[in-house]
Parts: structure tokens; sequence; C-alpha cells
């Protein structure tokens, strides 16, 4: 079964995830075909840029706790996003879900309609957003990751944006990127390159330095009594035993 659909037109090439059975959840073989569908993008000169999108009401809802990827594939895959000599443009209709957010970050540009939802939900599971940081550390404002990354509060669009997390939003998400993707088919694709490169120096210095020490976090957190109890609980739809 396919889990990352592949269309193309005019130079952009869009990716959709394609596993609405889990709300496109970061499964392992998920995290793996949309690495290999970024790599034949990365060596395809037919491909301007690459639009990220999803099929059905959810975008992605973080990692799929009964298949998760090991934190080394979900390094690889974000750092694939940020290193793609091409720009990358999410396209968000739904609900993003902790991991999912480190997706929209290591996007180039992030777009979504206003009736999308976010939320950094892996505090209420016991464990804590930690390779995601590599990609949403270094773009969004500090006081509002704190704020959401504590509490695991839901939020809509606009906050994302003003928060950094979102370029743009708008009623339709289509209407919103016509503008950008056509910018992009103008731009030489070297050039192109280049800017991005510039883009995203600093986020690429976040995992020189950072994504050993992140990715041994999250295993160790993963595999904590604490997370046990909280994705038990989230699998039974019930409360974890810490809530008060």
């Amino acid at each position: 079964m396919t889990l990352v659909g592949r269309t193309r037109e005019r130079g952009v090439q869009t990716l959709s995830l394609d596993a609405t059975d889990t709300r496109n959840a970061l499964s392992a073989a998920l995290v793996g075909e949309l690495a290999g569908a970024l790599a034949d993008c990365a060596g395809d000169d037919g491909v301007r840029a690459v639009v990220l999108t999803h099929t059905g009401n959810t975008f992605c809802a973080g990692a799929d706790l009964r298949d998760p990827p090991h934190p080394d594939a979900l390094v690889a895959l974000l750092r694939g996003i940020v290193e793609l000599p091409k720009p990358v443009v999410a396209r968000v209709t739904g609900h993003v879900r902790a991991g999912g957010l480190g997706l929209l970050g290591a996007c180039d540009i992030a777009a979504a309609s206003h009736d999308a939802t976010f939320a950094l939900t892996e505090v209420r599971i016991g464990v804590a957003p930690a390779v995601i940081s590599l990609t949403l550390l270094p773009r969004a404002d500090p006081r509002a990751v704190a704020r959401y990354y504590l509490t695991g509060e839901r939020f809509d669009a606009a906050e994302a944006v003003r928060t950094g997390l979102l370029t743009v939003a708008g009623d339709d998400v289509d209407d919103v990127l016509e503008p950008v993707l056509e910018g992009l088919r103008k731009a030489a694709p070297g050039a192109l390159a280049e800017t991005k490169a510039l883009l995203t120096a600093r986020v690429l210095e976040a995992f020189d330095q950072d994504a050993a020490d992140l990715t041994a976090l999250s295993a160790r957190l993963f595999s904590s009594a604490q997370a046990r109890e909280g994705m038990t609980a989230f699998l039974e739809r019930r409360d974890p035993a810490w809530v008060l």
C-alpha cells in the first residue's frame, strides 16, 4: 500500500501523506516512504519545488504509537526536508499534532486554511517534543513555544502564523499558495538552492549540535514508565494517572 501520493504540475511535485486510517501518523513505514520520495525529488531536474500535503482531515497526528519510527529515522527525514536543494512548501487543510509540527518546521514555507488546528501534545502522553525541536526552536517565537510545549493546548491557524509556526493562512489555502508557487516557478533553480542554503544554515546548525542528544532523550522518554502509562491511556481513551 502506498502511503505517499505523488502528482506533478508545471514543475511542482506534490507529495501527499495518505495514511488516513492512522490520521497520517508518523509510522516507521510512512517516514521511510516520505524520505524516499523526497530523495527522488532531490535528484529530479524536473522538480522546481515540492508541496507537502495530506489526504483526510489530519495533516499529521504525530508519532504512530503502535509503530513509531526510530528517532534516527525521524531526524533523517526532517534533515532531508531542510537540506533538499529545492523549496518545500507545506499545504495544510486539517489538524496538526505533535510530530506533525516538526514537519511544518522543516518546510521552507507553510500555509494552512483557517480551519486547521495545531497542538504540541507530547507532555500529555508523558514525553517531550525532543527531535522536532530541531526544526521548531530555530524558527518559532520562544515565548509561544514555551506555552504550547508545556501545556499541550490547541491553537488555531492565526496563532500559528503569529508564532512563526506557519507562514500564512487563509480561507482557501490554494488561493493563498497560488502566488507562492508561481513565484517559485519563475525562480532560477540554482538560485533557489543557494538561497535556501542561506535560509536554513541556522536550522542545520541545530542538527549538527543537538541531534544526538535529542535523539537519546526521545528514546529514553519513550521507553519510560510514564510514557507507557500515557500512551496506554491515549489508546484506551482515558486520562492518564497523573491528571489532577
